[in-house]
């Protein structure tokens, strides 16, 4: 089982070092920022008066300038409180990753869990893809990574174009004790519906030409929160049992989330949950060090931990 990182021993150790010297740093940002977004009043309010005191009749123009200028102005100030708060949470996280004997990487290349995670639709179409706080490494000798995903699709046409959130969440693979060969999904029930909802759960569904069937695990707890789809009926009712329910709701309630899915395949078990930002442990006020190190500790420990049960045999099972 992972060890949970000591709050008090992170904070009087090198990471509190740092965290000391970078006050000075977080101070300078704030006042940078203060400070261009005065030259920009000082700048762009006389020119923006001028033009609706010359030319009030131009109400949308006049409208679409003032707007993008104060736009422009509050971006060119924040970009030195972004950058410090960045800075902050890497170095907040990767001694959070140290003491938890994992890696952290703020940018993200999604790899073959998010690949199997979109063949499978654990996760909806989209159109712009964002990726960040990647944790990975080995956990009581099994594979580990974690990324959060921020997926958008866009709705609408012309001046109605918009871009909509349609995921946002964790993506995690974990490297699998038990062996299988096939390839076990597990959603929430009611998900794969007949046509128009008629005649109730599908008997199979289909994802780029592969089949899966649906599932009997005469197990009346399970199948009343999920239903399971598997191209081989006897390994997925070997690696699936009752106890994944509580397990997998306990995923959700770490992460605060909810829609868990998950699916078996390829000696790995990928787990996809719905999610608010997470690991957001930078901050420009030193004073929140403390509160948001421990909600970081708390939301990666906890999941780390689980994915350790997870991949726990049961009573009375040998793994091959």
């Amino acid at each position: 089982m992972i060890a949970r990182p000591d709050i008090d021993t992170l904070i009087s150790g090198p990471l509190g070092q740092w965290l000391d010297e970078q006050a000075l740093v977080r101070e300078r940002a704030r006042e940078l920022s203060h400070s261009r977004w005065w030259k920009a009043a000082i700048i762009a309010g006389p020119l923006l008066a001028f033009l609706w005191i010359v030319v009030p009749a131009w109400f949308q123009f006049n409208g679409f300038i003032t707007m993008a200028a104060a736009a422009g102005a509050f971006a060119w100030g924040q970009m030195p409180r972004t950058k410090a708060i960045k800075d902050v949470k890497v170095g907040i996280n990767q001694a959070i990753a140290r003491a938890l004997e994992l890696e952290y990487q703020l940018e993200v290349e999604p790899g073959a869990g998010f690949e199997v995670s979109r063949r499978y639709e654990l996760l909806p179409s989209y159109d712009r893809s964002r990726f960040e706080d990647l944790w990975h490494g080995d956990i009581a000798g099994h594979a580990f990574s974690l990324h959060e995903a921020h997926l958008k699709e866009r709705r609408g046409s012309g001046k109605n174009r918009r871009y909509v959130t349609v995921f946002r969440g964790a993506i995690l693979t974990i490297g699998f004790t038990r062996r299988f060969h096939g390839t076990t999904l597990i959603e929430r029930e009611g998900r794969h519906r007949k046509l128009l909802g008629l005649g109730g759960r599908k008997d199979s569904v289909r994802f780029d030409g592969h089949q899966l069937d649906y599932v009997d695990l005469v197990h009346p707890d399970f199948e009343d929160a999920f239903d399971v789809f598997s191209d081989d009926q006897v390994e997925a009712r070997y690696i699936v049992h009752p106890e994944y329910v509580e397990r997998l709701i306990a995923v959700q309630k770490a992460f605060a989330g909810k829609d868990i899915r998950a699916l078996f395949t390829a000696g790995e078990l990928v787990i996809v949950v719905e999610t608010e930002n997470m690991f957001e442990s930078g901050s420009l006020n030193a004073a929140d060090d403390r509160s948001r190190i421990e909600r970081t500790v708390e939301q990666f420990a906890s999941l780390a931990s689980l994915a350790h049960t997870l991949n726990e045999p049961e009573r009375g099972f040998q793994t091959a």
